[in-house]
């Protein structure tokens, strides 16, 4: 119910983003996202607690990943790519420090005494987000001739088909993140490592997606973002693939994690950086608003489907259900590098020539 709120939401605060900034919209989630876990910790009856994540997917819309995004590139324009990738950096760390100290304050106060202290923790990000600039507005913006590096000039119909391409990889992989993220230990336990290790292997995950974005950061600044997204989403298909073959195996089940974690990792800062090549940054939070509905509504029910799946055919059948989903991402990928490197070509064909 959250991520289809997310996903009802997202044009909205894409385009309240654009116009006023994320200091307010992201400074408003964190009061949504306080008051969700105050009402998930009173919460009595079902209704209230499904309402209680309704509020939480508002919450969540504006505060996270694509909130801050959005708000990096309306501040920075075309120079916010290197933010970005800083931001999914840190962001990585998140549950590696939420998860043991949700497991603290549970034990020491109880599950509504802990989601009380959440939303106190909620607010304490308040001032921080009241500290973001406030970053120019679409009329306010640098021209395009100052920006380090301009959105690509596509016409309607390349632009109609790049968002398409870029609406299809990110729904894919973002249902292939909720699915693992449910089903990645199960999957290896079945396939024969065995709870216990399935676990420990399958915390590689993280490793591999923090190791892969501080990579990015380090030496991938010159990389395109579409050229980027390529690479991310060939890991995907070929991890899986690994896993299938040898999955029993704790070595071939540990390469599996650590390279999906890096693929997904690197998914998640081209998901932010291509809109800028793709679209520009003055309409930044709408365009992306809109193409991330998809996606929301893919998380939502991967998960779900991923469960029938495993449940009729087992761990096999979820790993190739996973290969079919990271090609089809891994050819929406290609189709979209194609479409701006023939773009690219038209425009330095028909740009005059100097002796």
């Amino acid at each position: 119910a959250a991520l289809l709120t997310m996903g009802l939401a997202s044009p909205l605060i894409g385009a309240l983003i654009d116009r006023a900034g994320g200091r307010i919209v992201m400074a408003a989630g964190s009061g949504l996202g306080a008051a969700g876990c105050t009402a998930l910790a009173v919460a009595e009856s079902v209704v209230s607690y499904y309402a209680a994540w309704i509020v939480l997917g508002l919450a969540m819309r504006a505060t996270l990943y694509d909130a801050a995004f959005a708000s990096l590139a309306r501040i920075g324009g075309a120079a916010a790519r290197r933010p970005i990738a800083q931001i999914t950096l840190l962001g990585g760390l998140a549950s590696t420090c939420f998860w043991p100290l949700g497991h603290l304050l549970a034990a020491a106060f109880g599950v509504r005494g802990a989601l009380l202290c959440y939303a106190a923790i909620a607010l304490l990000t308040l001032p921080l987000q009241l500290a973001l600039p406030a970053g120019p507005g679409a009329r306010d913006a640098p021209s395009a001739a100052a920006d380090p590096e301009p959105a690509l000039p596509l016409n309607r119909g390349d632009r109609m088909v790049a968002g398409l391409l870029y609406a299809v990889v990110l729904a894919l992989c973002h249902g292939l993140s909720s699915a693992m993220s449910a089903h990645m230990i199960g999957i290896l336990a079945e396939l024969g490592l065995g709870a216990a290790l399935a676990v420990s292997v399958a915390s590689l995950r993280g490793i591999g997606q923090s190791t892969s974005r501080l990579a990015q950061i380090l030496f991938g600044g010159r990389i395109d973002p579409i050229s980027l997204n390529i690479g991310a989403t060939l890991a995907l298909p070929v991890c899986f693939a690994l896993c299938l073959i040898g999955g029993g195996y704790p070595a071939a089940a540990g390469a599996f994690a650590f390279l999906y974690g890096a693929g997904n990792g690197l998914v998640t800062i081209t998901g932010g950086t291509m809109p800028l090549i793709l679209f520009g940054f003055r309409t930044y939070g709408a365009h992306v608003g809109k193409l991330l509905v998809p996606s929301f509504a893919m998380s939502a029910a991967a998960p779900l489907a991923f469960a029938v799946v495993i449940a009729r055919f087992g761990a096999d059948g979820a790993l190739y259900l996973s290969i079919a989903m990271s090609a089809a991402a891994f050819a929406a990928a290609a189709a979209l590098k194609l479409l701006t490197t023939r773009r690219r070509g038209a425009i330095r064909q028909a740009a005059p020539t100097g002796e």
